[in-house]
């Protein structure tokens, strides 16, 4: 049989919440971005860039949203995620000495104490604090194929009764990808893998190929797909829409079945933050005192049980290049069979959270690293390949439109409308439709005005983030996803009321500005009536 017996598409999706909190010393939730950064994003860099200086293929497609991008680029964040990294050297030193008559927890003092060193040195003297600026590189070079997603990751198919809000999200989006990486993008990652039929032609008027939806989105359209999802399908508009393999994504994701759960693999739960005398791990913790994780972590998973042993990093990479062995034998297997049943190569979509490699599961970059390895190396027929190198093969693809569909349990919105985030959508839909009627109010606003009607915008963009109804859902950090809702909303508000009025004041416009400050390409005449 000429050619690969099939296509292997990893998609990574690496997105936080907007949080700059600068009006504290330290903020507990702005600790997401920097254990990413510490734990998933300069891994993945460091491992990006070694496959594609030694030429291993990864064709690999990975979004970063907005939200994100702005973080990454924000000097006070950079410069705050480097007092963390110097925190976390100097209570990793002081973990050496307290640990050196215990050689097992002696040995990962070191093993941490050298990783934030390596850490520290990518960010300062490698990439110059700039994260964005290697990804493009990387995308430059055909290593990582980037594509753009949503402007604060709203979930699109929530927002069906106010059109004017799902363009922003998708026109924002796709311009701030633009203004960071250069070009535009073909691919748009759905926030949540949220498709509402007819959101294609939104894609389609932003020069947008192709998206990426849960299997049930495709598998459920009309007419059935030909191919089930080892094939895209093509929307009406032409946008053409690549559906989730499940089987694959079970191998990673599931928390019984998938690797992560091995008994070899580091403990997430574990962490001197939590285990260690409080006055000593004091100074390392958030300001108020809550203790929290501080990325040190001595045990690995073991069992169900709470008698876990010492990690062992030789041991978790020995299993973790197992288990890219085992991953790539049972995609070639599914493929093979896949193959003999279909007329065309199949492609096998696996599109998992960037966050779980190395944060939620430490040694997913390694793992991930090692798939490309052997990919080439094993010569199983099974060949990487971003979503858009799949159309140079097969250019041409079934017509379908793809159903109401989301990741996440149930599949369709559960997460993200249930009784304890319902309450949020009447709020969000009045601002969106606000937003619509002053922008047409104000069709050449200027000056103060037309400042005031952009910071109403992102109010409003920053209000239907998916991140606080799923807050709410799972109950963590309920109450810093209430104060910003109410934050966005009372804003939004006061700013309709002050242009209604005619009672704008600048020093309290400049005040919200300063605090969130993302987007300064947006424009609120994205909202008027077309």
């Amino acid at each position: 049989m000429d050619g690969p017996v099939g296509f292997l598409a990893v998609v990574l999706h690496a997105h936080l919440p907007f949080v700059r909190h600068l009006e504290h010393d330290d903020f507990l939730e702005e600790r997401w971005l920097f254990e990413a950064i510490t734990e998933t994003y300069l891994p993945l860099l460091q491992r990006f860039q070694r496959l594609g200086e030694e030429r291993i293929p990864c064709g690999l497609t990975m979004s970063v949203t907005p939200t994100l991008l702005a973080m990454l680029a924000d000097p006070s964040l950079q410069a705050r995620y480097l007092r963390h990294l110097e925190r976390l050297l100097e209570l990793s030193a002081k973990e050496i000495d307290r640990t050196r008559w215990q050689p097992a927890f002696h040995r990962l003092a070191w093993f941490y104490h050298h990783r934030f060193k390596t850490a520290h040195h990518l960010y300062v003297n490698v990439f110059h604090r700039n994260l964005i600026q290697p990804l493009r590189e990387l995308s430059d070079r055909g290593v990582v194929e980037l594509i753009a997603s949503g402007a604060t990751h709203g979930y699109l198919p929530l927002m069906e009764t106010q059109p004017a809000a799902v363009r922003a999200q998708i026109q924002v989006g796709i311009e701030a990808f633009a203004h960071a990486f250069g070009k535009r993008p073909a691919g748009f990652w759905l926030p949540e893998c949220g498709y509402h039929p007819g959101h294609d032609e939104f894609l389609k008027a932003c020069g947008i190929r192709y998206c990426v939806t849960d299997a049930h989105g495709v598998l459920f359209g009309s007419p059935r797909p030909r191919y089930g999802v080892y094939a895209p399908v093509v929307c009406p508009s032409g946008v053409a829409v690549f559906g989730r393999d499940l089987e694959s994504s079970k191998s990673v994701w599931s928390a019984e079945e998938g690797y992560p759960g091995d008994g070899d693999y580091r403990d997430f739960y574990r962490d001197i933050g939590h285990d260690l005398d409080y006055d000593y791990v004091r100074p390392y913790l958030n300001g108020d005192g809550t203790r929290v994780n501080t990325g040190i972590k001595y045990y690995r998973i073991t069992g169900k049980t709470d008698d876990k042993q010492p990690y062992d990093p030789d041991r978790a990479l020995e299993k973790a290049a197992q288990h890219a062995g085992n991953f790539l034998f049972n995609r070639g297997k599914q493929a093979e069979y896949l193959r003999s049943v279909i007329d065309r190569v199949p492609v096998i979509v696996s599109p998992y959270d960037a966050e779980l490699f190395g944060h939620w599961w430490f040694e997913g970059p390694d793992w991930l690293e090692l798939l490309m390895r052997k990919a080439q190396a094993d010569q199983t027929g099974l060949q990487p390949i971003s979503l858009s190198d799949y159309f140079d093969h097969y250019p041409t693809n079934q017509v379908l439109e793809p159903c109401l569909s989301s990741w996440g349990h149930g599949g369709y919105s559960d997460v993200w409308l249930n009784g304890s985030n319902d309450w949020i959508y009447r709020h969000v839909h009045k601002m969106a439709e606000r937003m619509t009627q002053l922008a047409d109010e104000h069709p050449q606003a200027d000056g103060l005005r037309a400042r005031a009607l952009n910071q109403m915008a992102r109010e409003l963009l920053l209000a239907q983030a998916s991140d606080w109804a799923f807050i709410l859902k799972t109950q963590t950090h309920t109450a810093y996803a209430y104060r910003r809702l109410h934050r966005h909303l009372a804003r939004f508000t006061h700013l309709y009321d002050a242009i209604r009025h005619d009672r704008l004041d600048a020093a309290q416009l400049a005040e919200i500005e300063a605090s969130d400050r993302l987007f300064p390409f947006l424009d609120y005449r994205i909202y008027a009536t077309p």
